[in-house]
């Protein structure tokens, strides 16, 4: 599990504001189920998705995204992998392929990121894109509730296996990226490495 639990150039969370957020945001005597709660309402609902809030900045790094208080699924991914590190939480990353249209595959496909952080005995699933109008994702400990239910008539499905960090060339792509706007056109659409735990 300790790949699960390192800091790394993404997952920052020997930054200060991220140390200062998980004070904030934990207490003594929580419980590792409600430290993960607590910490994915935080990112889920104070976080907010970049295409929905109109962003003017790309963030990638958890930092980033808890600074300008925006990112994308796969920013805010890293941003509760942090919070949960810091707890001493395994957490990593699962994704998604989905489409651009939300009611075809006409513009094509894209990937989409969540967490699984390991609670008890078990792997968990927790999609913190961030809730609207058609989009309902939920705390749960037992079957997913994410933004995007696969639709199979769409070729959407879950990826498996759960990887210890992001994407690499999904993050060099919101690196390279000016305004969110540019996500728009040439995301990853696909897997590259394999995943820590098949």
């Amino acid at each position: 599990m300790e790949r699960f639990l390192q800091a790394s150039y993404y997952v920052d969370l020997q930054a200060e504001n991220i140390q200062a957020a998980a004070r904030e945001l934990f207490a003594p005597g929580m419980t590792d189920v409600e430290k993960a709660r607590t910490a994915y309402h935080f990112v889920r609902d104070e976080m907010l998705h970049s295409f929905d809030c109109r962003a003017n900045v790309v963030t990638v790094r958890a930092s980033e995204v808890l600074h300008h208080r925006t990112g994308i699924c796969h920013a805010k991914a890293n941003l509760l992998a942090a919070l949960l590190r810091i707890q001493g939480i395994p957490t990593g990353f699962s994704f998604q392929r989905i489409t651009y249209a939300a009611q075809d595959e006409s513009m094509g496909y894209c990937t989409h990121a969540f967490n699984a952080v390991y609670l008890g005995s078990h792997w968990v699933t927790l999609d913190a894109r961030g809730n609207k109008p058609g989009i309902d994702a939920q705390f749960s400990l037992g079957d997913p509730i994410l933004a995007y239910p696969p639709r199979p008539q769409f070729a959407e499905f879950l990826y498996p296996g759960i990887y210890s960090h992001p994407q690499p060339v999904t993050m060099r792509k919101l690196e390279a990226s000016q305004h969110p706007k540019e996500l728009y056109y040439g995301f990853p659409d696909e897997l590259i490495e394999p995943p820590d735990i098949p």
